[in-house]
């Protein structure tokens, strides 16, 4: 389907999602206790979902069906960016902790979009 990717393993965005949720797990171990149930579980569920749906939309048997779950993936990165802001804000992390993995984020985003475009020019 896309040259030499035989495993959703080969995809560059899949590692960076994967090495992020490394990155997000680590920031989050800090995180008030009292989050736990809160927004330390949002966080690591939005970064999750991001290498999953990735994994999910490979093995569909449909381009289409694999554009929606990079769709899905992009709409898990962009509600972890509001969540990695709203951590900010209540001061659950430093500023120099969170800019790494919101560079990383930034890039995934870009990433998604980029194979998003050249899987749509592709035909079932």
């Amino acid at each position: 389907m896309l040259g030499k990717i035989t495993s959703h393993k080969d995809l560059e965005v899949w590692r960076k999602s994967m090495g992020l949720v490394e990155d997000v797990y680590k920031l989050t171990q800090n995180y008030p206790k009292e989050e736990l149930y809160g927004i330390t579980s949002q966080i690591r569920r939005a970064t999750v979902a991001i290498p999953l749906n990735i994994t999910e939309g490979f093995h569909r048997h449909h381009i289409k069906e694999y554009v929606q779950f990079l769709y899905i993936a992009k709409g898990s990165a962009a509600e972890l960016e509001t969540l990695l802001e709203i951590a900010n804000r209540l001061q659950f992390s430093h500023a120099a902790n969170i800019e790494g993995i919101q560079r990383l984020l930034s890039e995934i985003l870009r990433m998604l979009s980029g194979l998003i475009s050249k899987l749509k020019l592709i035909k079932d």
